[in-house]
């Protein structure tokens, strides 16, 4: 019994927890990287929306996966 639940248990979860930022955060960063290229072609009406997709993206997304990170 010990010996199934030995293979059972985890090991190194380094490659989970850098998915779970890179989900984290990449997603806001390109969209402020496209906000601040469209903010300096004068189009500052698309980068404000960009700039609000941003922080709302990044917002929910530290709720949801910092709540996964944190083991809640």
């Amino acid at each position: 019994m010990i010996l199934h639940l030995f293979f059972l248990e985890g090991g190194n979860y380094a490659g989970i927890v850098y998915f779970f930022l890179l989900i984290l955060l990449g997603p806001p960063m390109v969209l402020a990287i496209i906000g601040a290229i469209l903010y300096g072609n004068k189009k500052k009406k698309s980068a404000k929306i960009l700039f609000i997709l941003s922080g709302i993206y990044l917002v929910v997304g530290l709720g949801i996966c910092g709540a996964l990170l944190s083991g809640f």
